[in-house]
């Protein structure tokens, strides 16, 4: 097997440089880029396991590029920014990114991170003693753990980020059952993020408007969220 590939994008030739060698030491493979532009340039023709993106860059708005970066590939992205204030830790998530590390940070925290990106965006290989089924109808959607993808009933695949699918997954799994949203932070993050519960409301909107709207996961004010339709196990 390949070592996993890290692009890092930031403008800080140092620190891009020091975060190259910590993570190479760990047995990644980095790919450094100085702006927006290069970093697009290297998606396109590069594998990339997890992207560490800094959000002042000298040629794009980092939260613009999330959505760019996106279109190219669904690894998952973790913020690197100065900007530490929960706000921008909030915009950063809403824009798609999947974690978010406020500079100065610890090179052993930074590869604690990426190595946990990494290990959720991957799919979980099948055992014969997997209670959960492989697939999954619910509404109008069917949710695919092999593929970690929800397509519609046309197959087109909803686009989901590893996050997203992981707290889909939680839900469908626990039909008509209230899942609160400590439930559904330690199972999309598996605890290793330190944000609110404002970042799952979040990301279920996000999930909702990808679904077409409507009210298949319920809203249970003060508690958390619930899968409001029936499922079939295909």
């Amino acid at each position: 097997m390949t070592n996993p590939t890290v692009l890092v994008v930031d403008d800080n030739s140092a620190l891009r440089e020091t975060i190259r060698e910590n993570l190479e030491l760990d047995g990644y493979t980095v790919f450094n880029a100085s702006s927006g532009a290069e970093a697009m340039k290297i998606l396109k023709v590069k594998r990339t396991d997890t992207i560490l993106l800094d959000l002042m860059l000298p040629d794009a708005d980092g939260l613009t590029l999330i959505a760019q970066i996106r279109a190219l590939t669904d690894a998952p992205v973790i913020v690197i920014s100065g900007k530490g204030a929960w706000v921008d830790k909030v915009v950063g998530l809403e824009m798609g990114a999947d974690d978010y590390l406020a500079k100065p940070f610890e090179m052993k925290e930074l590869s604690a991170r990426v190595k946990a990106a990494i290990r959720r965006s991957r799919p979980k290989p099948a055992s014969s003693n997997d209670a959960a089924p492989r697939r999954t109808r619910f509404a109008e959607h069917i949710l695919d753990t092999a593929k970690y993808q929800v397509f519609d009933d046309a197959g087109k695949s909803c686009e989901l980020t590893p996050m997203e699918f992981r707290l889909l997954e939680a839900l469908v799994h626990a039909p008509n059952r209230v899942l609160s949203r400590e439930q559904l932070l330690d199972r999309a993050r598996e605890g290793n993020l330190e944000v609110g519960d404002r970042a799952i409301d979040i990301q279920i909107a996000r999930i909702r408007k990808k679904l077409g709207g409507g009210e298949v996961i319920q809203t249970v004010r003060g508690v958390g969220y619930s899968l409001n339709c029936d499922i079939e196990d295909l």
